[in-house]
C-alpha cells in the first residue's frame, strides 16, 4: 500500500484531496532541499541507493507520487493518448471523436493534400533519410529550398534548419555566448531556452514577465560588466497566450549594444496580417531582430527547427553548432511538408484570418462567463487559470468525458497556483465547436 493509499485511507473526498495536495507541495518543497551542496564526506558511509539506482531518482519517486495521486482520486492519466487520426480540429482517440484543442495545428496545414504530397514526393526522391549530417554529405536541395523561402518570409538574409526546434535553441544560446558574456531572459521563457543559457555557461538573469523596463535597468547598471548581452523574448509565450512589446526590447538592445533573440515558434503563422510573425505584427524592421528563431512543428505542419538572420550568424551556425554540426540532417520529408506548408501560408492568407476569428470568440465567449483566461491576448493559445495540478487534472477529466480534448498543466511546467488547463485555437474549428466547449468548459468549473 501506498503511503498516500495509508494515509488517505477512509478520508472523506474533500480531505482526500486536501491531504494529497499538501503531500504534493511537501514533495515540491523537498526538492529545493536536494539541489542543495553536499555539506558531509561520504568516505565513511554507504553510498545511498538513490545515487545509483533509476527508480530512486527524485524525479522518478515525484512521477510515481502524481500517479499515486491520480489513482486515489480517481483522476485518469491524461497524457500520451493514442490518437488515430489527422489532429486538427477534430480528433479520434480509442475510436471516439472528440473537439481538439490540444494541438499545435493552428492554420490546419496538416493532413492538407498538398503538403502530404510534397512529403511523398520528397520520400520517392530522397528516401526517408539523408542518413548523414549535412556537412559530411546529407545535403539536398530541399533543405536549401526551405531555408531561402524561410529567409524569405522573415526578410533575413539567410537561415539554416535543424532537426529539433528545442536543439536549436539550446544550440544557438549554447554556442554563441560564454562565460565572459549575460543572457537576460523572460521569467516565463520556453525550457529549451533556459537550457541554451545553461549550457553556455554564461551569466543568467531572468527578467520579470515582458517587462522591458527591468531589462533597460539591467543593462544600465551592468552592461560595461560583461562582453555579449543576449535578450530573449517569445513570439507568442506557449504557455499564456501573450507577447512582448517589440519595440521597447528593440530600442533596449540598440541602447546597450546587445544581440536580440525572438522565439517564433507560436507566432509564425499568427502574427501580422499574413501570419509572418511578431515583427510584421508591430510593423517593424525585421533586420532589428538579430536572432530570428521558429520551429516547423506548428503553423508549419512538420518537425524541426531554424534560425534566420544574417550571413555571419546562420554561417556560424552552420559550421560550428554542435546540434547542426554533428547531428543528422532533417528528413527530406520534413523538409519538404514545411516548405509546401509555408507557401500555402502565403497564398492563403484567409487561414490566418480565421484563426485570428476564432481566437477572439473563443476569448470573449470565456470573458462572458468570467473564466481566468490569465494573460492571454486571443492569439492561438489561451489557458484557463484552474490554480492547482489536482483541479487540472479533474477538470480535463471531465472535459475529456464531454467530448473535448484538452491537456492540463500542472507544476513544474508552470507554479502549482497556476496550475491550468490549455487551449490552443485553430482556423479550422468551428463557432458551434467554440460555444459548445465554452459552454461544457463553464459548467464544470463551476461542479469543481
Amino acid at each position: 500500500m501506498t503511503d498516500i493509499a495509508k494515509k488517505t485511507f477512509g478520508l472523506s473526498g474533500a480531505a482526500k484531496e486536501k491531504l494529497i495536495q499538501k503531500m504534493l507541495e511537501k514533495r515540491q518543497n523537498a526538492e529545493a532541499d536536494v539541489q542543495q551542496p553536499m555539506k558531509r564526506s561520504i568516505r565513511q558511509k554507504a553510498i545511498p541507493e538513490s545515487w545509483y539506482r533509476f527508480d530512486q531518482h527524485p524525479d522518478y519517486q515525484q512521477i510515481f507520487l502524481h500517479k499515486a495521486a491520480g489513482r486515489e482520486l480517481n483522476i485518469p492519466n491524461p497524457f500520451f493518448r493514442v490518437q488515430t487520426s489527422v489532429a486538427n480540429n477534430l480528433c479520434v482517440i480509442d475510436g471516439k471523436e472528440y473537439i481538439n484543442f490540444a494541438s499545435y495545428n493552428y492554420l490546419n496545414l496538416n493532413g492538407h493534400p498538398q503538403v502530404d504530397a510534397a512529403a511523398k514526393a520528397a520520400i520517392d526522391q530522397y528516401g526517408t533519410s539523408v542518413s548523414a549530417s549535412r556537412l559530411v554529405s546529407g545535403e539536398r536541395l530541399i533543405h536549401q529550398q526551405l531555408e531561402q523561402e524561410l529567409a524569405r518570409v522573415h526578410q533575413t538574409e539567410d537561415c539554416v534548419v535543424f532537426v529539433s526546434g528545442h536543439a536549436t535553441n539550446v544550440n544557438t544560446i549554447g554556442y554563441l555566448f560564454g562565460a565572459n558574456d549575460l543572457i537576460l531572459y523572460d521569467a516565463l521563457s520556453h525550457n529549451s531556452i533556459v537550457q541554451g543559457a545553461l549550457l553556455s555557461g554564461a551569466h543568467r538573469k531572468p527578467f520579470p514577465h515582458n517587462d522591458w523596463e527591468a531589462v533597460d535597468e539591467i543593462l544600465t547598471k551592468q552592461r560595461r560588466d560583461y562582453q555579449r548581452v543576449l535578450i530573449v523574448v517569445e513570439g507568442i509565450y506557449s504557455m499564456d497566450g501573450d507577447f512582448p512589446d517589440l519595440p521597447e526590447f528593440i530600442k533596449i538592445k540598440q541602447r546597450h549594444k546587445a544581440f536580440l533573440m525572438v522565439d517564433e515558434a507560436h507566432s509564425l503563422g499568427v502574427l501580422g496580417e499574413k501570419g509572418e510573425g511578431i515583427a510584421s505584427h508591430f510593423g517593424v524592421n525585421p533586420k532589428d531582430i538579430d536572432i530570428c528563431m521558429g520551429t516547423l512543428s506548428k503553423t508549419l505542419a512538420s518537425a524541426g527547427g531554424y534560425v534566420a538572420g544574417e550571413k555571419a550568424l546562420v554561417e556560424l551556425l552552420r559550421t560550428y553548432a554542435p546540434g547542426f554540426l554533428y547531428s543528422v540532417g532533417i528528413p527530406p520529408a520534413s523538409a519538404a511538408a514545411a516548405l509546401a506548408a509555408l507557401q500555402l501560408l502565403q497564398n492563403e492568407p484567409e487561414r490566418v484570418t480565421a484563426l485570428r476569428k476564432n481566437s477572439v470568440l473563443f476569448l470573449q465567449k470565456a470573458k462572458e462567463k468570467s473564466i481566468n483566461t490569465g494573460l492571454s491576448q486571443g492569439y492561438s493559445v489561451i489557458p484557463v487559470i484552474v490554480g492547482g495540478s489536482i483541479k487540472s487534472g479533474r477538470l480535463a477529466d471531465f472535459m475529456f468525458k464531454r467530448g473535448v480534448n484538452v491537456q492540463p498543466i500542472f507544476y513544474p511546467a508552470v507554479e502549482e497556483k497556476a496550475a491550468r488547463l490549455r487551449f490552443f485555437i485553430s482556423s479550422a474549428h468551428t463557432e458551434e465547436q467554440i460555444v459548445k466547449t465554452i459552454e461544457i468548459l463553464s459548467e464544470e468549473l463551476n461542479k469543481l
